[in-house]
């Protein structure tokens, strides 16, 4: 469990379907070595594996059956591990430090595997993070309702329980692939591996991924995307960039929603951006209301613009790719010629 939020493992499920953690032989490693968690004290290493759900048949590559120790930092001077605090009181800060590495790599690798995977095809991903009640979803169901006519659009949806927000999600007329992460604080590399097997996203396609509600936990955990987007809500503190620099350290863009709701507020926008771009000089920033429409089609044209990018950059990687099929074939050529 993580010592900060609570997070946990054992419960991940994506679409319906158990899902199990990937496997990390250093964490799995620590564990063994520590005497009271191998058998000689409180139930022996199995006994924390125990909840560990088998890969299903949409099995994300190199993905075993093993239990998961996530950890990350939290974006603000200090790494906290999603470990049990019996590991963590019986081993070196060293070793859970490189504990924490070892884990935070292994999910690079899965976001590097699902990068290239939407690169190749020219989709657009953004990561979609903020604190519970920012009024994502609501973001998500007016976008879509802008762009599907326009563009071919997909979601992944994050909650750590029940498939609302994927119901809301549907009833736009879009597909939406719903992980519930149980006591997991966050989505991982590997949890959107499972769902984008399941989606099967066209090409050139929009796929917007709406994390778990938290401004911690997330901003260190890559999941293929091109940009995380934080959104921030004025009926939130003014200072929640410098509370939470993590997270809008790592984030491309910044919409500050529900402007709608400012003349009712004390909240000063101004001062918000202020301290976001004192955490991010290079964060861009949209205000708008996801209620009214206020502000949104900056949104639009952003949103458009990435497409066009992610498109463009598959068209030159096809260019590319074809101009070197057609070098290696003229030497095939010269060579049998000869």
């Amino acid at each position: 469990m993580c010592t900060t939020c609570g997070c946990g493992t054992g419960e991940t499920r994506v679409a319906g379907k158990a899902v199990s953690a990937p496997e990390d032989a250093q964490a799995v490693d620590a564990v063994r070595e520590m005497p009271q968690l191998s058998g000689e004290g409180s139930g022996g290493a199995s006994g924390i594996a125990q909840g560990a759900h088998a890969v299903d048949a949409h099995q994300h590559p190199d993905s075993r059956r093993q239990f998961h120790m996530p950890t990350h930092s939290h974006g603000h001077g200090s790494e906290h591990a999603h470990v049990p605090s019996a590991i963590q009181e019986s081993t070196t800060p060293s070793r859970m430090v490189q504990i924490e590495r070892d884990i935070l790599a292994k999910n690079d690798g899965y976001a590097a595997e699902n990068r290239r995977r939407l690169e190749e095809r020219g989709i657009f991903a953004l990561n979609l993070v903020s604190s519970p009640g920012s009024g994502k979803t609501s973001l998500l169901c007016r976008t879509i309702e802008a762009l599907k006519t326009q563009l071919t659009i997909v979601v992944i949806e994050g909650d750590q329980q029940t498939s609302r927000d994927a119901e809301r999600i549907r009833a736009t007329g879009v597909a939406a692939v719903q992980i519930n992460t149980g006591k997991g604080c966050h989505l991982d590399a590997h949890m959107v591996g499972h769902a984008l097997h399941d989606l099967a996203p066209a090409d050139d396609s929009l796929l917007l991924i709406e994390n778990v509600g938290n401004l911690v936990c997330p901003a260190a955990f890559d999941l293929g995307e091109a940009h995380k987007v934080v959104i921030l809500s004025v009926t939130e503190g003014e200072d929640k960039p410098l509370k939470y620099p993590g997270m809008f350290h790592a984030a491309s863009l910044m919409v500050l929603n529900k402007v709608d709701l400012l003349p009712y507020l004390s909240f000063d926008s101004a001062l918000a951006i202020r301290y976001a771009l004192q955490v991010n000089p290079a964060l861009q920033v949209i205000p708008l209301s996801a209620t009214t429409g206020e502000g949104f089609e900056q949104w639009l044209v952003w949103l458009r613009a990435g497409c066009a990018a992610s498109q463009e950059k598959k068209a030159a990687m096809v260019a590319s790719l074809r101009r070197r099929i057609a070098e290696l074939e003229a030497q095939l050529a010269a060579v049998s010629g000869a």
